[in-house]
Order: C-alpha cells, then structure tokens, then sequence
C-alpha cells in the first residue's frame, strides 16, 4: 500500500504540466473569511436599569449568567488589597445561608457561581436554573459579610504578599506599574502586608453598597433560554435589586517617556533577569488600529513565531522564551515586552530587545508573517467561541467598549482584511524603542555600569519604592567604624570573644507544616552542623569543616560547591566581624539605605578568594538587618535578644534561591557556650 502511494505521488508529480505550473515564488492569496455564527444577542432593561443580554444556544441544556459592573477603576490607597477581598466576602455567606451551605446547594446542583470586585457568573443545567438563580441572587442582594471570612482572607493574602516579596516576577510586575502609572494611579498601586492590616469590614460593605448597583450592570445570558423566559427570571429574581448613583472618575492618561529610562531593582541572589521593556499607548478597544495592533505584536512576540522569541531563544540562546503584548484599555494601553535571561547576558539582551522593536519600524514585515499571525489569531479565535463565557463576554464587551454590533461577528473578516502596508506603516506609531522603560530584576551588580548607554539609570527596591541611598556625610564613619559600633552593640569584643559554641534551633511554618532549623557551631575545632527538617523527617543535613562542606539529602551525599562553600565557611565563626581584618576580607562603606525603612549602613565584604556578602547595620541602634550573597540568599533579622551580655537575633526570614518560598524563622531554642559532644558532629 505504501509502494502503491508514493507511485501515485510520482505519477502526479510527472503530470505537473498538464494541469499547470504551481508558482512558488507569490505567497498563496488568502481565501474568504469564514461567516461566524455567534448567534444575535436580544436585549431587555429592567426597571432598575439593568441592562440584560440574551443569547440563545438551544445545543445543550445549560445556560449561564454573567454580569459585569461599569464602574471606573478604584483607588484603594492605604487600603490597598480591598478589591482583592469583595468577591470572596460576597460568596462567605449570606442572610440566609453560611458559606457551607452555600457551597453544598451549589455543588447538590452540579452548578457554579464565582463573584468578583465588578462580576459574577453562574452556570448550570438549565432544569436546576431557578435554584441556581435563588442562591446567585441571594449572594448579590443579601451578602452577610463575616469578620471570620475577612481574617482568614487578610491571613491569607498577607502570606502571600510575604512570598511576593522575593518573586522577581511580582516584583518586576509591581515596579513596571509604579514607572508606567505612579503610585497615585489605580494602574499603579499595590497591595502591601500593612495595606491589607487597615482594611475593615466596614470598608467591604461600604464598597459594596457603592458600587453593586443594577444601573451600571450589564447581564449577559447565554445558553438553553429565550428571551421570554429571561425577562420573567430576570424581574423575579433580580428586579429588587435597588439602583444608586455611582460617580464615574476620570483618570489621567499617562505619556511614553521623553527618552528610554533603566529601572533596576538589585536582587542578589539571582541567577537570572528578568528583563521589561514597557510604555503606555493610547489605544481603546474601539481605536480603529486596535485589530492591526494585535496583529502586529503577534509578529513582534505573539508566541512561538515571534521575532522575540525566534531572535532571543532560537538564535541567541539568551532565554527560553521572550514575548510582548499590546494592551488596549479604557482609559490607557500598554505595550509590554519580557524575557527572563541569564545575568551575563542581560545587556545583549535588552539590546535584542531595542533592536526588534526598531526593526519593526523599518517596513520589514512580509506576507508570511502577516499569514502566520492570521492562522494563529483566527484560530484562537475559532476555539474561544467553544466557551458559552466567551460569547457572554462578547455581548457585554461590545456595549462596554462601545464596538460595532457585528464586531464580533466579522472579527475573522476584518482580521483577513489586515494588510502588510497597513501594518509596516502603523509600526511606528506602536513601535517605541527611545521612548520606553527598561525594567530589570537580578543582580544588578553584575551588569548595571553595561546598561548606561541605554538610558539614565533609576533604583528601585523589591517593594516598589525609589530606592533612597545617600552619601554618609560624617567624614568620621567608616566601614570599619560601622564594623566596630555591631560588634560593640552585641556586647563588645571580649565578651564575643568567649563565645566558643553556639546551639541555636529555630523553628517556622509552610503549608501547615514545621520546618526546624538547627544550627551547632564549635569554633575549637573548627566544625559546624546546620540540619533542616519537616516535622521528623530530615530534609538536609550540611556539615561544614575549614577545607569542605558536605551536604546530605535525600540520603545521597555529596561535597558543596566551591562558591557555597565559601559562604557556608563563614558559620565556622559566630561571629565572623570578629575576624575579617585577621582573615584578610575587605570591607567597603557604600552609603546609607533602607531595610524596612530604617536607615541602615550598606557594608559590601569582598573575601580574599572574591566571594563577597553585603551587610546592612543599623545606623540608630549598630545591630545587623539583613545580609546577602548570590549563594545562600538573603537574611533578615528580627529583634535581638541578650544571652549573658550578647545580643542575637530570635528571629529571621529567609529568602534562599534553593527555597519556593520565604521562611519566617523564630528561635525556641539558643544557647551560648553549650556542652556539645562529638556525636553533635556526626
């Protein structure tokens, strides 16, 4: 059968001629756009002026309810995380039920029901619809609000804020917003752990009686209903939904850059960047370039075709993948470009970046690209429609947005109607490489002085703020001098001095689990034994001697790389102040800075063998807030507490390139000078 095709094939082949030549030289015209059935969406407002949309999709027996308010965006301040809150609060319980019951009716139906800041959707089979409609307009009209279900909710997002601390990925997101929008823009905010401590249950129900009015909602049902059976549920379950007036905010449409501006956020532990390129645009959902835009940054970074990712990935080998979007938005667009790549080549990297979107403008897109960013928008496209959301969202964004009534119906049209000289000559208007902000999480160390030519360089810390370094003024201080006020501060050289051995077992909590850290240090041998468990089981074990470190874990043994083993060998010494200058390790003052806004003295160590850790010492009290080193991370210490006239710190966080997570560390166990035993060591 297989000999049989390919002689079919050769037949074919030889018999070009008589049915004509094929010429490859001309890319393929595209054929017709197909019709898209979405189906037409009937409209009703009841007396409340809730605006209703219905579809009907007679294919199976389900229908859905999705509904969206037209408010402006909210600027939550020093209450920031509030809007975070509502959706969650809204389905904690209502009146009438707890949220157990709550969960357990929606589950008894098979149904759905998920409540936002500004929406709502519920979905069932169209038989359990009037009970579905009971609970979903339960939890809209009648939310009970528990304190119980807002503590949990502040817990929660206050754990997580910790973790985002130290992911460049949210801090290369937050810091993005911060230069793009400011601060004082709802764009721009963020969510703090002390932001999040001030919201109230006060200011739940408040925002909930400001904004869920029907007057400024937009009701989409789509699925196994007609219109006439939409107006009767809608008027019995939502028609006593009383209006308000809502206030409309006009917020200010910030400008690209007058020139490309390096934003730097250092990260010393790691081993990556992650690499923005972003600006505002001025471009709305109903901008006549809106279509043509999208498909233009399908051809810059659209996935996997993208001139990013073929250019950065493919060629260069800089990252596994560099994309960009082009955002539209009601009141202002964003352009966004990224890449997470290796340090060393951070500057070839961002120089790709400019490169690409320079190019873009430089009438060089063709017609195969133009075909492969077609072939994957329209086939998106296609594959979103599988969703009854989908077509919700169609119906409530057309009104929205205030696009065309057949928007979406000749999407696939006007997507084919896009044309290479449309876009080679929309590219400049999109395509802004001296007017961006370079946005940079890593070690910024490692590469800062390469990024001058690319703009002025600004610092910013991993909380989104400008980071605030000065000079020290007082000729007086010294990096020595700054050494010298800790190891007084602790309780000065000769006391430190007899500290010998330390025990030190601390203890935290990930998940629902204990994570025990113990720590044994005998500076008369010298040796050192850090071990890390959760609940019994022993997750690693280090023991740390003058030449080497081994490291056990999951019972395989094996030596500690070089570079680690020169942080770990600083354990070795309790103290390890006490003898830089005798182990010959530089010490060098580089200004005043911020760790949890107390002025901290920032102290860079270089070791003989040019491993180097940064220390920051209090400028009010002396004692250590935080050190760093590529290696192990960064720690930071907690309040100290005094054991025989020395000071140590009771508690920690740790932020380890090896960890998922943050480790808020509290001692329950320390001691000076303990009788410790060879078995200690083993």
């Amino acid at each position: 059968m297989k000999k049989t095709s390919i002689y079919i094939a050769l037949f074919l082949s030889s018999m070009g001629l008589s049915y004509g030549q094929v010429d490859r030289s001309k890319y393929p015209e595209p054929g017709p756009a197909p019709e898209i059935n979405i189906g037409n969406a009937e409209t009703f407002t009841l007396a409340n002026g809730l605006k209703v949309f219905v579809v009907e999709n007679h294919k199976l027996p389900r229908v859905t309810y999705s509904l969206v308010l037209d408010r402006s965006p909210v600027y939550e301040g020093e209450k920031a995380g509030l809007t975070s809150f509502v959706g969650d609060m809204l389905m904690g319980g209502t009146q009438r039920r707890t949220k157990d019951e709550l969960d357990e009716a929606i589950d008894r139906i098979g149904g759905s029901i998920t409540f936002g800041s500004a929406s709502a959707s519920a979905s069932s089979l169209t038989k359990y619809q009037d009970k579905l409609l009971t609970l979903f307009s339960d939890i809209l009209l009648h939310p009970s609000f528990p304190q119980t279900e807002l503590d949990k909710l502040k817990k929660q997002a206050i754990s997580g804020l910790a973790s985002e601390k130290d992911d460049p990925e949210a801090i290369s997101d937050k810091v993005a917003n911060v230069v793009l929008y400011g601060k004082d823009h709802p764009y721009g905010e963020f969510a703090t752990e002390k932001t999040v401590a001030n919201v109230q249950l006060t200011d739940v129900k408040t925002y909930y009686d400001t904004y869920f009015k029907p007057n400024i909602g937009y009701l989409a049902i789509v699925g196994d209903i007609t219109k006439k059976e939409a107006e009767k549920l809608t008027n019995q379950y939502f028609g006593s939904w009383t209006k308000g007036d809502v206030k409309k905010i006009e917020w200010p449409v910030p400008a690209a850059p007058e020139k490309t501006n390096v934003v730097l956020v250092n990260r010393p532990t790691s081993v990556q960047s992650i690499v923005k390129v972003t600006y505002p645009l001025a471009l709305k959902y109903n901008d006549p370039d809106a279509l043509a835009a999208q498909v233009l940054n399908n051809i810059l970074g659209g996935g996997s075709t993208g001139r990013l990712f073929l250019n950065l990935r493919e060629r260069k080998g800089y990252t596994y993948g560099a994309y960009s979007t082009i955002s539209p938005d009601k009141i202002v667009g964003n352009f966004d470009a990224n890449a997470s790549v290796r340090t060393e080549v951070t500057d070839s990297a961002i120089y790709q970046f400019l490169q690409e979107l320079k190019r873009l403008d430089q009438n060089t897109i063709t017609e195969e690209e133009l075909a492969s960013a077609k072939a994957v928008m329209s086939g998106r496209f296609g594959r979103s429609l599988e969703q009854p959301a989908t077509i919700a969202r169609f119906a409530i964004n057309t009104e929205l947005q205030e696009l065309p009534q057949d928007y979406y119906k000749n999407y696939l049209k006007h997507l084919n109607e896009v044309s290479v000289a449309q876009l080679n000559s929309l590219a400049p208007k999109y395509s802004k490489p001296d007017n961006a902000y370079i946005v940079v999480v890593g070690n910024t160390d490692a590469f800062k002085d390469k990024l001058k030519p690319y703009g002025d360089i600004a610092y910013y810390t991993n909380t989104g703020e400008p980071e605030v370094k000065t000079a020290v003024q007082d000729a007086s201080v010294t990096a020595e001098g700054v050494i010298n006020n800790y190891l007084k501060a602790l309780g000065g050289r000769e006391k430190l001095q007899s500290v010998k051995s330390l025990k030190s077992v601390q203890e935290a909590e990930v998940q629902g689990m204990k994570i025990t850290a113990a720590l044994l240090v005998d500076q008369t041998k010298p040796v050192a034994v850090q071990t890390m468990k959760m609940g019994d089981q022993v997750l690693s074990k280090i023991i740390i001697h003058k030449d080497k470190a081994t490291m056990e874990m999951k019972g395989q043994q094996k030596e500690a790389p070089a570079e680690m083993f020169q942080a770990l060998k600083q354990t070795l010494t309790i103290f390890p102040e006490l003898y830089y200058a005798a182990n010959g390790a530089k010490v060098a003052l580089d200004g005043i800075g911020k760790v949890n806004e107390e002025d901290a003295y920032k102290i860079i160590v270089t070791q003989p063998d040019g491993t180097k850790v940064v220390n920051y010492y209090s400028v009010s009290s002396g004692l250590k807030l935080k050190s760093t080193s590529t290696s192990i991370g960064e720690v930071e210490f907690g309040a100290y507490k005094d054991y025989n006239g020395v000071k140590l710190p009771i508690g920690s966080t740790i932020n380890s390139p090896n960890m998922p997570v943050p480790l808020k560390m509290t001692v329950v166990e320390q001691e000076i000078n303990p009788t410790l035993s060879v078995s200690d060591f083993e």
